[in-house]
């Protein structure tokens, strides 16, 4: 399997396998035959988050779930970092993901073209219509591209990937059709607080 077919369908398989689903069930209140009860729900505390290289920063809804997954290539072995938080009660999943090129293949291979593969793969393998895209930097003018789109389930995705440093990063928000207009502005909020953290 090639590196530019690999590396987002890994990240597309993972995020699609079960480990991460925005349609959480919600709890059934027990109701009392004297008071009827009221479920509560519990709002995240976001804080700011910083992986153990400090390659990045970005605020999450309480500390995040750490998954690595390595896989083999004919390159040698490929290691996706996963990074991923669902608050308790919301139909929502935060996640970012990196992964480490081979250096001949990050020092040979333009940005865009990476970005634009990244796209087609997750598309592909995650069976999703696509709503809309754009090109797009980091805050330090790294290269990027943010993508909308939507499953057979109703899920959409906003995922904002950048090339830096050979690697590739994917800030990714999930979330339920049916939560989507209430949780846009916190999505939006949570992206724009992604900040890459160039290495010396």
């Amino acid at each position: 399997m090639t590196i530019k077919i690999l590396l987002p369908f890994i990240a597309a398989t993972f995020l699609y396998s079960g480990y991460v689903s925005a349609e959480t069930r919600q709890p059934k209140p027990v109701a009392s035959p004297s008071k009827p009860t009221v479920p509560k729900v519990v709002q995240p505390k976001w804080q700011v988050f910083t992986p153990p290289d400090q390659s990045f920063q970005v605020l999450m809804p309480g500390k995040p779930k750490r998954k690595t997954q390595v896989q083999k290539t004919y390159m040698g072995e490929i290691k996706l970092e996963i990074f991923v938080a669902q608050p308790p009660e919301q139909e929502v999943a935060y996640l970012v993901t990196y992964n480490e090129f081979p250096y001949s293949y990050a020092q040979m291979t333009n940005p865009q073209k990476i970005l634009n593969q990244a796209q087609d793969n997750t598309l592909k393998a995650t069976q999703s219509n696509l709503v809309s895209q754009r090109n797009i930097r980091s805050s330090n003018g790294q290269p990027g591209k943010e993508i909308e789109y939507v499953d057979s389930a109703g899920k959409v995705t906003i995922n904002r990937m950048y090339v830096a440093q050979g690697r590739l990063y994917q800030v990714i928000g999930i979330v339920s059709k049916k939560q989507r207009s209430t949780l846009a502005k916190t999505i939006t909020g949570y992206l724009n607080s992604f900040q890459l953290v160039l290495r010396k």
